[in-house]
């Protein structure tokens, strides 16, 4: 499940935050096509945090409160980042804790995917950017798993919150805690009128069915095929 680990106000401000850093992209044309195979209007790109210093502290501490506040640092003896975009992130917040730090890769390099010491029986915390349909983090927690690491905990800045990603996660017994949602963005947009009228509107038929636009548009178009094909 995915756990609202910070006030609305908080949310809303990592929202601000994004949006202003350019990591939101809505367009009204040609759909997004996720590696997951899901249509959407919008993108995030929370890559771009790397260049604004500023946004990045803040939304760094919004993680640490978040962690500790969901007691998912009790016993922790790591953080680990998922290749490529939790690398950066996972740092700064081991950093921030005075923590260890591995990072898992996509694939095996030689016998390797785990990268760093992990000592078998140590709870590791995993860190990302972002979550769409779930199946990057199942590979990472998996590749954890079988270095020896206990892995509970798996934290997000951003989690799109659709797609069938919170069972696929529930059921290896992890908890996602993510700082915000495509509903953070959209209530800061509304107030702000950050986008045009026909962006509002297309993101607005989005999030009313997300499954029905995806597959209105070409993309995959059934949550229980997604979660069957991505099932262990």
């Amino acid at each position: 499940m995915t756990t609202p680990p910070l006030p609305t106000e908080t949310r809303l401000a990592v929202a601000a935050h994004l949006i202003d850093s350019g990591c939101v992209t809505l367009r009204t044309d040609e759909p997004f096509r996720l590696p997951s195979g899901w249509a959407t209007p919008v993108y995030m790109d929370c890559r771009r945090l790397l260049s604004f210093p500023e946004a990045r502290r803040t939304l760094v501490g919004h993680a640490v409160d978040a962690l500790k506040a969901q007691g998912c640092l009790s016993g922790a003896a790591s953080v680990a980042g998922g290749e490529s975009s939790g690398i950066a992130l996972a740092a700064w917040i081991a950093n921030a804790l005075d923590l260890p730090m591995q990072y898992v890769r996509k694939r095996a390099a030689g016998s390797r995917q785990v990268e760093g010491v992990l000592r078998s029986g140590e709870r590791v915390v995993l860190v990302d950017d972002m979550m769409a349909a779930g199946a990057s983090k199942i590979s990472f927690v998996q590749a954890l798993r079988a270095a020896g690491a206990e892995v509970h905990d798996v934290l997000v800045l951003f989690d799109y919150k659709m797609f069938g990603a919170d069972s696929l996660l529930a059921a290896l017994g992890l908890k996602v805690h993510a700082l915000a949602t495509w509903h953070d963005i959209r209530a800061v947009a509304v107030r702000r009128g950050d986008f045009t009228t026909e962006a509002m509107a297309e993101l607005n038929d989005f999030l009313r069915d997300p499954v029905a636009w995806s597959q209105a548009h070409g993309g995959k178009s059934s949550i229980t095929s997604h979660i069957e094909s991505n099932a262990s």
